[in-house]
């Protein structure tokens, strides 16, 4: 998995590693409405179509399914949605997302209605890979976290930090499309019956 989004107007870095100004303030022609002022981007490439990923993807109530901290996805209707994401100490925010940009097979843009308790917008791509290898598959986030730079770094700290997320979901969507299920290390309830007896 990599970083994504290339930065081509002033080097070939995803946006997320750029050495040059303000990589957020740099999205502006790839990203219309932009809300936030923190960048992550990670890339992905799965064995599948793109057309079907992105008819996964588009199916916003699917993504709780991979997502680890996302509690639920409320469909309003073909652009609204309402996330509820863990935080934190237990706690959730939550924001309602409006689709800006949508692409069939190709992209979908959004960013957060006004209110939101993490101020957030971003775009997920779907490209094919070169050789036949499935579709490279490109989350660029942008966010200001609640609290600033403390509440950053205290996301990081409960490993709810986008950028770890980022990463983590793609792997999870990544697995449950390739394989049809998610791996994890937790035991089933025969072997967990099994290890208390």
């Amino acid at each position: 998995m990599t970083d994504g989004a290339t930065n081509s107007g002033q080097d070939d870095a995803p946006l997320a590693t750029s050495k040059h100004g303000d990589p957020a303030g740099e999205t502006g022609g790839r990203m219309r409405d932009t809300v936030g002022d923190q960048i992550t981007s990670r890339a992905v490439t799965i064995n599948r179509p793109r057309t079907e990923l992105y008819a996964y993807w588009r199916d916003f109530a699917n993504l709780a399914m991979f997502m680890e901290n996302v509690e639920r996805i409320d469909v309003k209707d073909a652009t609204t949605s309402h996330w509820v994401v863990a935080a934190p100490a237990g706690k959730t925010v939550e924001w309602d997302a409006v689709v800006t940009e949508d692409e069939p097979g190709s992209l979908i843009a959004w960013e957060s209605a006004p209110g939101a308790d993490v101020p957030n917008s971003g775009r997920i791509e779907f490209v094919e890979a070169q050789g036949g290898r499935g579709t490279v598959v490109t989350a660029t986030i942008l966010y200001d976290p609640p609290a600033g730079v403390v509440g950053k770094i205290v996301a990081k700290l409960f490993q709810r930090e986008p950028a770890i997320q980022a990463r983590r979901d793609l792997r999870r969507f990544k697995q449950l499309m390739e394989t049809g299920e998610i791996s994890t290390n937790a035991m089933n309830p025969a072997q967990a019956a099994a290890k208390e007896a």
